[in-house]
């Protein structure tokens, strides 16, 4: 009888409860609704020559029509504040170390690091002394984004969020936005020469050849041969540890997850229509909004129209196509900066110099913290740069870094907006204000070249591979080398380039770029072998490649697998998926996880070793960055078993090999699964989310992008992980941009409302072929 007032409370309950999400939900799309951008209309600036239009097709890729290069500058600047002015805000703070006045003290540790490289000062000085024409576009720029912000009906929702109001745009903002990726495609502290330096120092000799080479069967440079085979050290490795000492395992993650990139370029005389076709994915961190933002413009008083992307905070475009010349980036990973020990007096106030004893130049800077008070930093400067730490043995260390000099960052880059030919494109390369790239590029006349983006250092008395003093002044940097001395490759006789973060170059063009940490080959080697196996080529074959997962890498480590678990007893269904692996990272593969993951863990156990002793010399030791050409010790000893290399804690390498296999299944079974569901797809589960949603989880419920089960994998041209790989695909012939293809992560806007919040992502999961150029216009927006 008491049930029915008890149901009608229960009905009303739930009632007010879902009233109440109800008015959430509305308060909060009211709420978002008022920071969306504006798509349609007239919009008066005061601030324009001549009116500018912006039309936009249904994906929210923009082109721009303006009668002057400042007022195109003004717009893009307008567009980039409107969709991601958040964005842009942190990769200004990222590089400034500015975070902290932003997120709060979770940011600290980053600012400290960061702010001893005073970026923003340096960016100040930069802007002072650009040539005036650039220094105009800059500002236009500016301006376009001030105009931008100020015409949303309130600030980006993520400040709402953050309780913060945004801070206007300055001119240096936008070379803050360049050094940001310094930081992000080289070491803000020399991390790989550091701890090759401290390997090189503290292993005996053999081992460090051993474990630590210089390349190998999977090199495929542009010039020059692959290395040849490793000798086996006489070392027993077990000399490293103590019977009693307890080894240190550290998880390795697979060394070419670098997210640099591939690109890559065939002539005109391997395509059907004469015109080379450049091929080009940037493999970043990938977040919602993508890092690239899809533009185009005429440039004024030419018949050059561009198109491709922008990265919000500059006004140019990073990769794409002027209707003549295309082009494309990949991390060089070679060698841009110097370590130098320093030789300090015993007050710890002064260093030798070659003019004498000289003291430390101090230098303040506040740090502002969002809810607490500064904190005020001590930057110790010396002639070289700023002291970035110490080495293993507790030395200071100062840092010579192109990111520091006036050359590091510029607009110079802009003019390959009216650059019509690849060779006059490449002739410009040295002079580029950008962390050095594989600048690979390609003309509708069917020519195509390769080069280093950026201005390389001319060492003397030292080759940049080992820490040495410079007190003496017998080691020193000589400026920047010429053009005639610049590594360059022009029209090659297989009408072929490629490049995938590996080693490029051999000889002296090797030795004036060194060595930063170069991935391992094969990825470029696939790229390459897959570019020789055809004689003719179109945009599609070029896409094709570009997703290609083929496993050739792991095939060797495959069939070692599989003849492990042919010999052994109990492992039955993990033989059969391991068989049947398909030879592709593909999603729905359990075997290609197995061995894939096989590979990593064999390298754990055997390394442990080297780690242990490491770290008992350097506790704060890891492999890190150094790891990356493990795979030719790491095969040594699957295939060859010598007994003197045998973690001493197996008794046969058999048991190594078995103990790497379970810890496999292991981590395979904690995703609750049954082993034939625990595909690479799980594990490879995109997780693409806003930056905020790793600290605020329901930011996630409305920006994240879905979990999709990605394939492909690090050592293959479709480089995809759960947070990273190929943060843009394009494929174009200059003259040919209708036939052009762009693939972009998440989507044009950072908005969750925007009718262009997401739009393409189905594309670059699936690899659909969508279009480069904007197609048919759905928004127009006047600037008056």
């Amino acid at each position: 009888m008491n049930s029915t007032p008890w149901a009608k409370r229960t009905l009303y309950g739930f009632s007010a409860v879902i009233v109440l999400l109800s008015l959430v939900a509305l308060a909060t799309w009211v709420w978002l609704r008022q920071s969306l951008p504006v798509l349609s209309g007239e919009l008066t600036t005061g601030q324009l020559e001549r009116p500018v239009t912006i039309e936009r097709d249904a994906q929210g890729i923009a082109f721009i029509h303006a009668e002057s290069r400042t007022d195109s500058a003004f717009a893009l600047g307008f567009l980039h504040a409107q969709e991601r002015f958040f964005q842009m805000d942190l990769l200004r703070r990222n590089s400034a170390g500015e975070l902290a006045a932003l997120v709060g003290a979770a940011a600290l540790p980053h600012d400290r690091r960061v702010r001893r490289h005073q970026f923003r000062a340096r960016a100040e000085r930069n802007i002072a002394a650009m040539p005036e024409p650039h220094r105009q576009v800059v500002e236009r720029y500016t301006d376009g984004v001030n105009f931008g912000l100020s015409q949303l009906g309130s600030a980006p929702w993520e400040y709402t969020l953050l309780r913060q109001t945004p801070r206007p745009w300055e001119p240096a903002d936008s070379l803050l936005t360049i050094f940001s990726m310094y930081l992000t495609l080289q070491s803000d502290t020399g991390e790989f020469e550091a701890r090759d330096n401290a390997l090189a120092e503290l292993l005996p000799g053999d081992l460090y050849q051993f474990f630590v080479p210089k390349g190998g069967m999977w090199d495929a440079p542009l010039m020059g041969d692959a290395r040849g085979p490793l000798s086996l050290p006489q070392t027993d490795i077990a000399a490293l540890v103590d019977s009693q000492e307890p080894l240190a395992y550290g998880k390795m993650e697979s060394e070419d997850m670098i997210f640099g990139s591939n690109n890559w370029v065939v002539g005109g005389a391997l395509t059907e229509h004469g015109a080379a076709i450049v091929a080009d994915d940037m493999h970043l961190a990938i977040t919602v909004p993508n890092i690239w933002f899809r533009a185009g413009w005429n440039v004024p008083g030419t018949d050059f129209e561009m198109r491709g992307a922008t990265l919000p905070g500059g006004p140019i475009i990073v990769a794409g196509s002027n209707g003549k010349l295309a082009w494309g980036f990949t991390n060089t990973t070679a060698d841009w900066g110097d370590l130098i020990p320093l030789e300090v007096s015993d007050s710890g106030e002064q260093y030798r110099t070659p003019d004498g004893w000289m003291a430390f130049e101090v230098e303040r800077e506040e740090i502002a913290i969002s809810g607490q008070p500064a904190e005020i930093l001590e930057v110790r400067k010396t002639i070289w740069g700023p002291v970035i730490g110490e080495n293993h043995a507790g030395t200071p260390l100062a840092y010579r870094w192109v990111a520091h000099d006036v050359r590091g960052a510029n607009l110079n880059i802009i003019k390959l907006e009216t650059t019509a030919n690849t060779r006059a494109a490449m002739d410009l390369a040295p002079k580029f204000g950008i962390p050095h790239q594989n600048f690979v590029l390609g003309d509708s006349e069917g020519n195509i070249g390769w080069t280093v983006a950026g201005p390389i250092p001319r060492r003397v008395g030292l080759d940049g591979s080992r820490s040495v003093s410079w007190a003496d002044g017998t080691a020193y940097w000589d400026g920047y080398l010429p053009l005639e001395q610049h590594p360059s490759i022009y029209n090659p006789p297989s009408h072929r380039i490629w490049t995938a973060n590996s080693r490029t170059m051999d000889g002296e063009f090797l030795r004036v770029m060194g060595d930063g940490g170069y991935a391992l080959g094969a990825r470029q080697q696939q790229i390459r072998d897959a570019l020789f196996a055809r004689q003719r080529f179109n945009e599609q074959d070029l896409l094709d490649l570009q997703l290609d997962d083929r496993a050739i890498f792991l095939e060797r480590w495959q069939a070692q697998l599989q003849e492990l678990l042919a010999n052994t007893q109990g492992y039955d269904d993990v033989r059969d998926q391991v068989v049947n692996w398909g030879g592709h990272a593909s999603a729905d593969s359990v075997g290609y996880r197995i061995v894939r993951n096989f590979r990593l863990r064999f390298i754990d156990l055997t390394v442990a070793p080297v780690l242990t002793y490491m770290q008992r010399q350097h506790p704060d030791f890891k492999f890190g960055r150094v790891n990356r050409q493990i795979e030719y010790p790491a095969w040594e000893m699957l295939a060859n078993e010598p007994a003197h290399l045998l973690n001493p804690e197996f008794e046969s390498w058999n048991a190594l090999k078995l103990a790497a296999l379970d810890k496999v299944l292991k981590d395979m079974a904690e995703d609750g699964l049954p082993r034939s569901q625990q595909t690479w797809g799980v594990q490879n589960a995109a997780k693409i989310q806003h930056p905020l949603g790793r600290a605020v989880a329901a930011v996630n419920w409305f920006t994240a992008m879905p979990a999709d089960p990605l394939p492909g994998d690090s050592h293959m041209p479709r480089f995809q992980s759960s947070t990273n790989g190929a943060s843009q695909r394009m494929v174009v012939a200059p003259g040919r941009e209708e036939f052009g293809i762009f693939h972009m992560a998440t989507g044009q806007s950072a908005h969750p409302l925007s009718p262009f919040f997401g739009n393409g992502h189905r594309d670059w999961v699936e690899g659909n072929p969508s279009p480069l150029k904007k197609q048919a216009t759905s928004y127009t927006l006047t600037l008056r």
